[in-house]
């Protein structure tokens, strides 16, 4: 018999493992968090982590991409 899995008891990460800073926004492009609240995940209270977890869809917008160069001047 196998034991069961532990399990912790905690707002999971937003994390998708697409982990690249924006240059600009300053937030990652795969999660929507800062850095410092990427660093700062495993040491939060659950009442940090809700807080967070509710701004990242507000966060979204600001990495919508810009189509520039060629593709923007070209009309079909």
């Amino acid at each position: 018999m196998t034991p069961p899995l532990w399990k912790r008891n905690e707002i999971e990460s937003p994390c998708v493992q697409i982990c690249v800073i924006h240059p600009e926004e300053r937030i990652c492009i795969g999660c929507y968090r800062t850095g410092d609240e990427i660093a700062r995940w495993s040491g939060m209270t659950a009442e940090e982590r809700r807080t967070i977890m509710a701004a990242l869809p507000e966060r979204a917008p600001r990495l919508r991409k810009r189509r520039g160069g060629r593709a923007c001047r070209v009309k079909d």
